[in-house]
């Protein structure tokens, strides 16, 4: 199962479950639930954190939470 970290840099997905049951109320509240998009906008470079946008919310959680976060990657159509 793919995850957000998964993702490499401009690559979208849309979320399906999450692996843990215990993720923070505010990631919830930025729209971090079910049938939501999130992108790959950046990687700090030393690959810890991982800055997303999430149903217009940009931020900045860790690659550990982001293991946490199961998806489907959405397949780029626009290079055929």
């Amino acid at each position: 199962m793919a995850t957000v970290a998964d993702l490499v840099h401009g690559q979208k997905g849309v979320i399906k479950e999450f692996s843990e049951h215990t993720l923070p109320i505010k990631l919830l509240e930025l729209g971090c639930l079910p049938g939501n998009i999130v992108e790959l906008v950046q990687v700090a470079p030393l690959k810890d954190p991982i800055y997303i946008n999430l149903s217009g919310s940009h931020i900045a959680i860790r690659r550990s939470l982001a293991r946490c976060i199961e998806l489907d990657i959405i397949e780029d159509t626009s290079a055929i």
